[in-house]
């Protein structure tokens, strides 16, 4: 069964970074490609569009995980797309992959860029790495915008879990298999089976951010699939921990909380990154104004 299991997360692995770097070749080619050296780490980043700055962080594995949509939420942003450690054009170091030092990382840049503060959004590994910038730097992150975050390694199914915990013993069948792909032949200087490796070290590793959570300051949009990996209680108990669902917002929505919550309908995991919905509602998100509670 457990075997079963990881082979449907290989496959979905597989279609992500089959599909997405043909979709995002087009806005790399245009971009203002960049690099900082922060925090031992030679980090890439590329300029997208004008305006308040927006850090975006991909997923696990595919650093083009947003494919065309970057540029979308690039329309009225100055959107900058970072390569975490050892993903894309970010050469790796001897340091593990943890969300806490890529967060840092993520911070250094923020810095490094002289932005003050910047809204930051990032998706499944992305995700995390963005929580914990918000958590450990919270006077640097403004806006946050999680897609397919989990506050603890049991909000996942536990079928995700039993995959994560395989993902660095098969490291060693899917490291060739992506290094043959769209993506590897893209990205060919990045050794696949070692970050395999790195990115299962990290998410076999239980965790629990709850208590980080529950002290964020930075306004947050949580978006989720409804057919997601997260567990749908898990997507609500997370939304109460930044205050939703508490009460009936009132009849003039008053009483709502500044945070915010959505699902898309007809949506996994794997598909949120590229959804066209998400562009328009992380728009609306980063560019209400907020009188609500909490």
């Amino acid at each position: 069964m457990l075997r079963r299991d990881f082979l449907k997360t290989a496959m979905a692995t597989a279609v992500l970074t089959a599909v997405l770097p043909v979709q995002a070749k087009e806005t790399l080619a245009v971009s203002n490609e960049h690099f900082a050296d922060v925090n031992g780490l030679h980090l890439f980043y590329s300029v997208h569009g004008a305006g308040k700055p927006l850090i975006l962080l991909h997923g696990g594995i595919n650093p083009d995980s947003f494919g065309s949509n970057l540029a979308e939420l690039a329309k009225g942003r100055q959107v900058i797309a970072v390569h975490l450690q050892a993903h894309g054009r970010t050469p790796d170091t001897d340091r593990p992959l943890r969300c806490e030092t890529m967060g840092d990382d993520v911070a250094a840049l923020i810095g490094h860029l002289n932005f003050g503060k910047a809204d930051v959004m990032g998706y499944s590994l992305g995700s995390h790495v963005a929580l914990q910038t918000a958590v450990r730097h919270p006077e640097l992150v403004d806006r946050l915008v999680l897609v397919s975050a989990a506050m603890r390694q049991d909000g996942f199914y536990p079928e995700a879990v039993a995959a994560f915990k395989q993902l660095e013993a098969n490291a060693v069948t899917l490291g060739p298999s992506v290094k043959a792909s769209p993506l590897g032949k893209t990205y060919p200087d990045v050794d696949w089976t070692k970050l395999f490796r790195k990115v299962g070290d990290l998410t076999k590793r239980p965790f629990d951010w709850s208590a980080g959570v529950a002290k964020l300051q930075a306004r947050t949009l949580l978006v989720f699939a409804d057919a997601d990996a997260i567990r749908p209680e898990h997507m609500v108990e997370f939304w109460k921990a930044l205050g939703g669902g508490q009460r009936d917002a009132g009849i003039d929505g008053s009483l709502r909380s500044a945070n915010e919550l959505a699902i898309l309908p007809n949506t996994t995991h794997y598909t949120l990154p590229v959804d066209p919905m998400l562009p328009e509602i992380v728009g609306r998100f980063l560019g209400a104004t907020s009188k609500a509670v909490g």
